[in-house]
């Protein structure tokens, strides 16, 4: 029987997390890697992802990658409800899930209890936006109160953005927003052990910089144009990720290209930095791992194993 303690491997991006948990499964085959990457997801989006090879995701059993086209916009509480049932059906098939990225939110939607209720509705939006022009924030915010009294006494009157958001799921559903508050139970089913890479700042970012050249020597400005032109989804969330944006950017004549690769360089540098503060003040990390600390990839993936093995998968 397998117990209900599951691993997090995240950390900074470049910090080399996908190559150590393919050098992990070497160690514990039985494990199935659950990604936690908000980009990941899209498929057809490959180079700028930074995703594993066909060859790898062939070997090395994967989740919730390659699950919706780049014009869907999918958001943390859709992840949060497929991510849960793959989990499931990894532990139904008597394997461990490993779940593995850098996904801030998404990382912490497993640990913290998450708001379940639908996407959002760009119809519904329209309507409440323009009912918000006609007659004002007091009228909405009374709409609220009719609909979902006990939200209403938990957020300011004039707190627009959390107003439309809980007419807007009422609109959908029929139900109160609050009654969306009280799912809890999914969420703490398991027990989380987080470990989380670290390495010296600079080394960080020339590994940035490296594979931000790889991506472009690989093809990123050509893939961005296919995806483009195929999905017309300049505007989705999919063309707003790191590189892809820089490079739309580039293709309809705003920035030249160099440009475009440097914004590619200091956006991702400033965005490791982000999550790197992230992870210290939004999670609960149980180990740090310096990844400077081993010769290479693999002698770390062993190091991680090993605490793996000790603290919980060993029934796997």
């Amino acid at each position: 029987m397998l117990n209900n303690n599951l691993f997090i491997l995240t950390g900074p991006t470049g910090s080399g997390k996908t190559n150590i948990s393919i050098d992990i499964f070497q160690y514990i085959p039985e494990i199935e890697i659950v990604s936690a990457d908000s980009m990941q997801i899209y498929k057809e989006m490959n180079i700028g992802t930074d995703k594993p090879s066909l060859d790898i995701l062939t070997k090395v059993p994967h989740h919730c990658i390659d699950i919706v086209e780049p014009d869907v916009d999918f958001n943390v509480a859709q992840y949060a409800q497929t991510a849960l049932k793959e989990i499931e059906n990894i532990l139904i098939s008597n394997k461990k899930p490993f779940i593995v990225g850098g996904t801030g939110l998404y990382i912490k939607s497993f640990i913290k209890p998450l708001f379940l209720g639908p996407g959002r509705d760009y119809n519904i939006r329209q309507q409440l936006e323009k009912i918000l022009q006609d007659k004002g924030n007091d009228f909405l915010f009374e709409q609220l109160k009719k609909f979902d009294y006990k939200y209403s006494l938990k957020i300011n009157p004039n707190d627009l953005k959390r107003i439309i958001r809980a007419l807007e799921v009422f609109h959908l559903t029929g139900k109160p927003f609050s009654s969306f508050h009280n799912k809890e139970e999914i969420y703490t089913k398991y027990k989380y052990s987080i470990i989380c890479l670290s390495m010296d700042r600079n080394k960080l970012y020339e590994r940035i910089n490296q594979r931000v050249d790889l991506m472009i020597r690989d093809g990123l400005i050509e893939e961005t144009n296919y995806i483009l032109k195929k999905y017309n989804c300049e505007h989705s969330n999919s063309m707003q990720g790191l590189g892809y944006k820089q490079i739309s950017l580039f293709l309809k004549g705003k920035i030249k290209k160099e440009e475009a690769v440097e914004k590619i360089k200091k956006e991702t540098r400033n965005f490791a930095k982000r999550q790197i503060s992230w992870f210290k003040n939004q999670i609960p990390v149980d180990h740090y791992i310096d990844v400077d600390d081993f010769e290479n990839n693999s002698q770390c993936a062993k190091y991680i194993a090993k605490i793996m093995l000790e603290r919980g998968c060993n029934n796997c």
